[in-house]
């Protein structure tokens, strides 16, 4: 048995009766990112100090203008960074870890283009359905857009290898995209499509995190219940069968998973790409191979990455917003394009 594989059982070769660095690495990201959060709370159009938007948070006084602004817009605006971020990069992880695939990630899998198009058909057709209904819809479109990647991409010889799966990703994309701003264009509904297309949590409020909260939580517990079933998926599926695990099983629960997290993330904020390809590679390199570290490690890296973007994006040009997939995306797409550099080198 490999040190590789024995860390992954937690048999010898893992520290034993020591707090594992990647836990302390965990930590210090969750505290910068609640200063952080902190921080982003109280910068915007009106600047107000960091001390009355603890008091808006912990003692809220609803007579105080400040207070109602920190309470009603920049609080729930936040939280639904943090909540997209984490949920983002923990579905990165999980694709990335039961595939073996690094570049897998929700945007370029075809999950968000999927989700984009149902909305789309959202807008023109069903006006008045309530925001449920509209979540439901974005998880049947994820599902849409994976089923159809996976599809095309398993059509050669060879199977869905990483580089098939990423240009069939692509090429899903830019069809489903195409299709959701002709039906948004004809049916005269692209200035609602517009917020869901450039991304952004401008419009977030507490109805939203209500509905979006729970199942984006439970499914990020779901994931770090799984995660060390996503250890041995990750050494190859032999070996995982090797050792006893059921690898159907737990592909169903993770697809399943993936699909709660980026159907629930695409309905509050959009198209907003590579934080699932980028986050899960920055954590591996900070706490190791061991998914039972690098999925909450992704959470708190992917809330992060979103909370920063959200804050860079309302104070780089004041009071115009950038939007967040763009800033997102400076960092994406160069990393996506070293990472295909790399597995071409490799291939």
């Amino acid at each position: 048995m490999n040190r590789e594989t024995a860390k992954v059982l937690g048999m010898p070769g893992s520290v034993k009766g020591k707090i594992h660095p990647g836990w302390l690495i965990i930590l210090a990201g969750l505290a910068v990112l609640l200063i952080g959060m902190l921080y982003s709370v109280s910068k915007g159009s009106m600047a107000i100090p960091v001390q009355v938007a603890w008091d808006a948070v912990f003692h809220r006084d609803m007579t105080n203008p400040q207070h109602m602004v920190i309470y009603n817009l920049r609080l729930p605006r936040v939280i639904a960074s943090a909540l997209i971020g984490a949920s983002f990069g923990v579905a990165g992880a999980l694709m990335q870890g039961m595939t073996r695939n690094p570049m897998a990630d929700a945007g370029l899998m075809g999950l968000n283009a999927g989700a984009g198009f149902m909305l789309s058909i959202c807008f023109a057709f069903f006006s008045g359905i309530s925001y449920l209904e509209i979540i439901i819809l974005s998880f049947a479109g994820a599902a849409m857009g994976a089923g159809l990647v996976y599809g095309i991409a398993s059509l050669q010889r060879g199977g869905a290898s990483p580089m098939r799966l990423v240009l069939a990703g692509a090429a899903v994309t830019a069809l489903l995209t195409a299709l959701s701003q002709s039906i948004a264009i004809y049916f005269n509904v692209a200035r609602s499509l517009m917020f869901w297309t450039s991304g952004g949590v401008a419009g977030s409020d507490w109805s939203q995190l209500k509905l979006v909260a729970p199942i984006t939580i439970a499914a990020i517990i779901g994931a770090m219940l799984l995660s060390r079933s996503v250890s041995l998926m990750n050494l190859g599926e032999d070996v995982a069968q090797g050792l006893g695990l059921k690898t159907a099983a737990v592909k169903t629960i993770g697809t399943i998973l993936v699909l709660l997290l980026a159907g629930a993330s695409v309905a509050v904020v959009g198209a907003v790409g590579f934080i699932g390809l980028v986050v899960p590679h920055l954590c591996r390199s900070l706490v190791g191979v061991d998914y039972r570290y690098i999925i909450p490690a992704s959470a708190v890296f992917g809330a992060l990455l979103l909370v920063t973007a959200d804050l860079a994006a309302r104070t780089i040009n004041p009071p115009s917003e950038i939007p967040i997939g763009a800033l997102v995306a400076l960092i994406g797409v160069p990393f996506f394009l070293y990472l295909a550099r790399k597995q071409r080198r490799a291939g």
